[in-house]
């Protein structure tokens, strides 16, 4: 897969994804082994001289399901091709991975979508790197208490909803187009702008709670990842499930923009990896439910 010149996200628009630049003039090989938790100690961007030649670590930041996962099959069956090796950090928020990338602790994080992003450097700074989009994990409205959304409760009803105002906004368009809100007209949506076209509460949760949260609302909805963790899958168990056609919140590799060097070049050779044909596969094979959906 081809992709253009990689330029600095503004973190006004889509179209600040930047992808990979040639990559042919670091010639890296060899190979060393395993991924790690948060607690690693491999040396960021580091180097390690062998007989063969020269492999890099990268110390990469991930979500645990689908990212880690994703990483992983990489680090197994690619990276040793191109001279990588991933130290692959944990990570169950949403907020340390772009901290630790910012401060030199990570070379690069894969957890999160475009709109996030943007949003988190329109509200805390940063500049940062992103590449396209490797794949999206559709929404989906979920509930313990009813089989069809008809069955909603009239009046009294709950519906729990991520508290990150970002992911929020993108529940509450799915919530619109099924009958349950009216977004504003301008401005940003949030469980406090939408009007409520039904007699319901909104019960915000944090988005990795929010499965063990569906005994508490009448309806939830939740991110891919969070409901594939939980348990659930979106073709069997999802009442309604985002639609994936021209969606902007697809998932990408992020790195910082002072990156230089082998450092660089090798999370260069990462973002062409995570577009490759063996990911794609290995995306539609373990997530065969949609749950996850290569996005190239």
């Amino acid at each position: 897969m081809h992709h253009p010149t990689e330029r600095l996200i503004t973190m006004r628009s889509f179209r600040s994804l930047a992808a990979l630049g040639a990559v042919a003039a670091l010639a890296l090989a060899g190979c060393s082994g395993g991924g790690s938790d948060q607690s690693g100690s491999a040396a960021s961007g580091s180097a390690e001289s062998g007989a063969a030649g020269d492999t890099v670590t990268l110390r990469v930041g991930a979500s645990p399901s689908p990212h880690a996962k994703i990483l992983q099959y990489v680090q197994d069956n690619l990276a040793a091709a191109e001279g990588l090796n991933l130290d692959i950090v944990e990570y169950t928020d949403y907020v340390q991975p772009n901290v630790a990338l910012e401060s030199g602790d990570l070379d690069a994080n894969f957890f999160q979508t475009v709109p996030y992003l943007e949003n988190y450097e329109k509200e805390k700074g940063g500049s940062f790197v992103a590449g396209e989009g490797i794949h999206l994990e559709p929404l989906g409205l979920f509930s313990s208490k009813i089989k069809d959304l008809a069955d909603f409760p009239a009046s009294g009803g709950k519906i729990g909803i991520i508290s990150d105002q970002t992911n929020q906004a993108r529940a509450l368009a799915l919530l619109a187009e099924n009958g349950f809100v009216k977004l504003p007209a301008s401005g940003d949506a949030n469980v406090n702008t939408v009007e409520k076209l039904k007699d319901f509460e909104f019960v915000e949760v944090d988005g990795p709670q929010l499965v063990r949260a569906l005994d508490d609302v009448d309806l939830a909805a939740i991110n891919g990842n969070f409901a594939q963790e939980g348990g659930l899958s979106l073709s069997k168990d999802a009442l309604k499930v985002e639609s994936a056609t021209d969606n902007p919140s697809v998932n990408i590799l992020v790195w910082n923009k002072d990156a230089s060097g082998d450092t660089l070049a090798a999370i260069e050779k990462l973002e062409k990896l995570l577009h490759s044909d063996g990911v794609r596969t290995f995306i539609e094979q373990t997530w065969s439910d949609g749950s996850v959906i290569p996005a190239f």
